[in-house]
């Protein structure tokens, strides 16, 4: 019989190509969506509101695995109080829609997997690599992935295996990062932002479905682990890079910080601050990246 993986946000960028490769290696796949929608073969919707508190239990009771990569989009909106608040509640709530039928059915999982970020480490600059034992930072980034993680490790009451995936930024076709990015590149209007010299760890998402997809399957995995290739990319060189596979090198000068503080306040940190981070965890687990030139990544999701 086929295990089936139940997906919170499984209708985004990530979602979408998590089922995919879920699907394409025999697991039957299960997605919580806040509007009704048909059923199609081995993908199956249940409905939940999160602010209301309402989960069709079965989605939890039929599931072998949960992958919970719901959430709202921190770089969505300015980061207001109310938008802050509502960050951390889109990681927190769902987990506990999820903990409270598991404990109301008494109900086992194989794993539960929950995605998280490598702002975890901090909206900071500098050279230190940071590993996943490395001390949290607390500021709103910092925090919100505290959060978002100790809500997850609250499913191991259950004696339930709780793995982390912090995530880097996530490289996709048409979709993700890139999507907003690439038009001005493709113009010949890409620059650096701000010194430059903030680190930008990345991952593509085929590398980033195989993690989740190596969570699942090796029993081994458990706490967190770090989802982006270590390769020391800068701001710089990755707007030198993408500009290159358009055809050009980088012709303006870097965006002044103070004019993206401007425009985006608080927020504007995601892009002047940057932080290296290790894979070593993930691949002593025998994880190969598919993708770990940037530049290849980049050519594939850009079809280039």
């Amino acid at each position: 019989m086929k295990k089936n993986v139940l997906i919170s946000g499984g209708s985004g960028f990530i979602g979408k190509h998590l089922t995919h490769l879920l699907l394409g290696k025999g697991y039957t796949v299960s997605i919580l969506s806040r509007s009704q929608k048909q059923n199609k073969e081995d993908v199956f919707y249940y409905q939940w509101d999160v602010s209301t508190g309402f989960i069709e239990e079965d989605a939890v009771l039929k599931a072998d695995y949960v992958i919970h990569l719901a959430g709202e989009n921190i770089a969505e909106k300015p980061w207001t109080a109310e938008r802050k608040e509502a960050i951390v509640q889109s990681r927190e709530q769902p987990i506990r829609l999820i903990y409270n039928v598991l404990k109301k059915n008494h109900k086992q999982l194989d794993a539960f997997v929950s995605a998280s970020g490598v702002g975890i480490y901090g909206a900071l600059n500098g050279e230190e690599v940071c590993a996943e034992n490395r001390p949290p930072e607390n500021d709103f980034l910092g925090i919100t992935c505290q959060k978002w993680e100790a809500a997850a490790d609250t499913i191991s009451d259950f004696g339930i295996r709780v793995v982390k995936i912090r995530t880097g930024l996530v490289l996709g076709k048409e979709d993700g990062f890139l999507k907003k990015l690439s038009p001005v590149f493709k113009f010949r209007l890409g620059s650096a932002l701000g010194s430059g010299k903030q680190y930008m760890p990345w991952i593509h998402v085929d590398d980033l479905c195989g993690i989740y997809l190596e969570a699942l399957n090796n029993s081994t995995m458990n706490g967190a682990y770090n989802a982006a290739v270590h390769d020391n990319t800068t701001n710089a060189v990755f707007s030198k890079t993408l500009a290159k596979i358009y055809g050009y090198s980088v012709w303006l000068p870097n965006v002044p910080a103070f004019l993206i503080k401007l425009a985006l306040g608080e927020m504007g940190q995601i892009i002047l601050t940057g932080r290296r981070v290790s894979s070593e965890k993930i691949e002593k687990t025998g994880f190969k990246f598919k993708f770990s030139s940037l530049e290849q990544a980049l050519r594939d999701c850009l079809g280039r």
